[in-house]
């Protein structure tokens, strides 16, 4: 038994030891030679990037110690910067593989942003090759300068969310709030903002382009913007004309038409969503039935701070009592007149003469609302 034992823990020992000098040996053959030239764009190559063009980006292919593959990334910086800490880094073709990349101008002008280069100015990027094996990276002593001219407008993004100690997400991007993109480059969210700074992210990871609103009230790439106080406000940016607009929510209410009036406030709960708990629901009687028409009315201030009203409800002009059946679409909220009974929702035959919870919800692309009976 005790043989049995001994042998047991010995043969631990030598694979442990095999194990060791195996490691050893994979991790001997992540060495790869530096990247000795940069062949294309030469040196001070000139790009105005206008239009839709593309740049090519080749050099010679480094060596790796085990005759393997090597991978690469060309990396960016400023033209007294350094490659420790690149502004951009890019994988060549083929997920790394080629000694090869083709960049386009709308890549290359994002670049020239994280470069602080302004629209319609021109200036400097450097650009070498990193090549590894995954990890041992080589950043070599070649570099090669870039000068570029911006072309006068933003790269308008197809995401845009909002982050900062100002905003409901706080300064984690993973945690920033998503834009509802209304299409030719005009976005729209409805959020809380208090004391602090805010900026704008085409993305809620990585490294995006940022914008922010300036001191003349135009979008701005880079910086960030102050806020003092606490608002719950609508933010429109459209990144064609450069437009920003804030509109301050002060009040929402369900509009009940049969009355003409507002049945009762929504209070704001966060993240682009209201809402107002057990609340008495009683149909008004008429002559011809009960009516259970309702919309929503916001009270909104502006810049100048004038209040006004703005209506939300249905894509109908007329609705038919919903049911269980009824689609998910039939309570999409969007922007209507100020008329008593157009455009109005009903309530189910089941909400008169009880409480409901009433929610709206503008937090995701479509705007919606719904009506939880007790």
């Amino acid at each position: 038994m005790k043989k049995n034992i001994f042998c047991i823990i010995l043969a631990g020992i030598v694979a442990t030891i095999f194990s060791g000098c195996k490691k050893d040996k994979e991790l001997s053959h992540t060495n790869v030679t530096a990247v000795q030239a940069l062949y294309f764009p030469e040196n001070d190559k000139f790009v105005k990037l206008d239009g839709t063009g593309t740049v090519t980006f080749e050099w010679q292919q480094a060596k790796a110690e085990d005759n393997g593959y090597v991978s690469y990334e060309v990396a960016f910086a400023k033209e007294d910067g350094d490659f420790t800490k690149p502004i951009y880094a890019m994988a060549s073709g083929r997920n790394g593989f080629d000694n090869t990349l083709v960049m386009t101008f709308s890549d290359l002008n994002r670049v020239a942003t994280l470069a602080g280069i302004k629209p319609a100015e021109k200036g400097k990027l450097k650009w070498t090759v990193i090549a590894s094996k995954g990890i041992n990276p080589k950043i070599p002593t070649v570099s090669n300068v870039i000068e570029v001219e911006r072309p006068d407008s933003f790269v308008t993004p197809n995401d845009l969310f909002i982050t900062g100690a100002a905003t409901e997400g706080g300064a984690d991007l993973a945690n920033a709030r998503h834009f509802k993109n209304l299409g030719n480059g005009k976005f729209e969210i409805f959020t809380k903002l208090k004391d602090g700074d805010y900026q704008f992210a085409s993305a809620n990871k990585g490294t995006p382009s940022l914008f922010s609103i300036n001191a003349s009230g135009k979008l701005a790439e880079n910086g960030s913007t102050a806020f003092a106080g606490e608002k719950v406000v609508r933010l429109v940016l459209d990144f064609g004309t450069r437009e920003a607009q804030m509109t301050e929510i002060t009040a929402l209410g369900l509009w009940f038409s049969p009355e003409g009036k507002i049945l009762f406030d929504l209070p704001y709960v966060g993240n682009g969503t209201w809402l107002a708990n057990d609340k008495p629901i009683v149909f008004r009687q008429e002559s011809w039935g009960r009516d259970e028409r309702y919309k929503f009315r916001f009270t909104v201030k502006d810049a100048a701070g004038q209040s006004s009203t703005e209506y939300y409800g249905s894509k109908n002009k007329d609705n038919n009592r919903p049911d269980a059946s009824s689609p998910a679409s039939y309570y999409e909220m969007v922007p209507v007149d100020n008329s008593q009974y157009d455009y109005s929702f009903k309530f189910t035959s089941g909400a008169d003469n009880h409480n409901a919870d009433v929610k709206v919800d503008f937090s995701g692309a479509t705007y919606t609302h719904s009506v939880t009976v007790k």
